[in-house]
């Protein structure tokens, strides 16, 4: 069985286009899950869009998340249609073009894009052209979107290490870090008054677990200290919005992951690729985690052979869209 090594993030549209949940009823509609607060799960097909969530405080909006440029312009008038404040803020949770190549759009409306310190690094090391370097992500996600090309990429400026409160006495939003998961500089907006999390692709809700630029092993740490919190209502990076079971689902899912990957201790890649049928079928007997197991599984395997020890195996061009 081939791998299909999704070593650009940007290339997961094209795996969830292949390997998402049918339509949810709730995609592309505003939810309000609180006082001032909403939920809007964005379009993965074919749009590539992630999920969004804002606040409207006494002044001001807080937006979870730029998305891609279109995925901010879906969401713009959506804000408008509800208040008349101005967007001051938005949160990338991560540097990943689906949550943070929508900053200019933002920009352009008068927001500052905020972000961890780490997701900062990360567009160092992987947005080069940025940094005036070769060329980097933002300029290979150019050559298949349209919004990306006519943009601009924009880093966020406003940074945080360990936290950064947002609180106008009525509405209490913390951004947060718990170490590294999906990327090293994965934020968290918790809002402890109403026990609501926006975990960006920190936890999902179905088949779109990208461990490129992560670490799986520390991802399950990261998520235990995380559940401490004790939420009540999280909202995924991508998929539907669900309960504290999302984070104890993602987490067990990286658990069982790495416990099909474990019997392969030693042995050579070509042994674990043969393997991928049997590993996909015990992951998806397990009804509680079987809709983490798409797409993206060889890529995930090898990454926990690799943390385990193993060795990477060759790689095939990235399909095409």
């Amino acid at each position: 069985m081939k791998t299909i090594a999704f070593s650009h993030p940007t290339a997961i549209l094209a795996a969830l286009c292949l390997s998402a949940f049918a339509s949810h009823a709730e995609v592309n509609t505003v939810e309000k899950i609180g006082e001032d607060i909403y939920f809007h799960e964005g379009e993965i097909r074919p749009s590539g869009h992630c999920n969004n969530g804002w606040i409207v405080f006494e002044d001001y909006v807080l937006v979870i998340d730029a998305n891609f440029p279109s995925g901010a312009r879906v969401i713009i008038p959506k804000i408008a249609a509800i208040t008349n404040k101005p967007v001051r803020f938005a949160f990338d949770t991560h540097h990943h073009g689906d949550h943070a190549y929508g900053n200019q759009v933002w920009i352009e409306k008068g927001a500052t894009p905020i972000a961890h310190v780490g997701a900062l690094e990360e567009m160092k090391k992987y947005e080069t052209g940025l940094f005036g370097d070769k060329p980097g992500r933002w300029q290979e996600a150019a050559k298949g979107r349209k919004d990306v090309a006519e943009s601009k990429l924009k880093a966020p400026t406003l940074l945080y290490k360990s936290e950064m409160i947002f609180d106008d006495g009525k509405h209490r939003v913390e951004l947060l870090h718990f170490g590294t998961a999906h990327t090293h500089g994965d934020g968290w907006a918790w809002l402890p008054n109403e026990k609501i999390l926006f975990s960006g692709d920190a936890c999902v809700n179905g088949p779109y677990n990208f461990t490129g630029d992560g670490n799986i092993g520390e991802w399950i740490q990261t998520l235990e200290a995380v559940k401490k919190l004790g939420a009540k209502v999280v909202c995924p990076g991508h998929g539907p919005r669900g309960g504290p079971e999302l984070l104890d689902d993602q987490q067990a899912y990286f658990i069982a992951l790495q416990a099909e990957v474990k019997h392969f201790f030693g042995k050579e890649p070509a042994e674990v690729e043969a393997a991928m049928p049997s590993i996909m079928a015990a992951l998806k007997k397990n009804e509680r985690i079987a809709r983490y197991a798409g797409n993206f599984l060889p890529a995930q395997v090898e990454k926990a052979f690799i943390e385990q020890g193993g060795k990477a195996w060759p790689k095939p061009t990235i399909p095409k869209k």
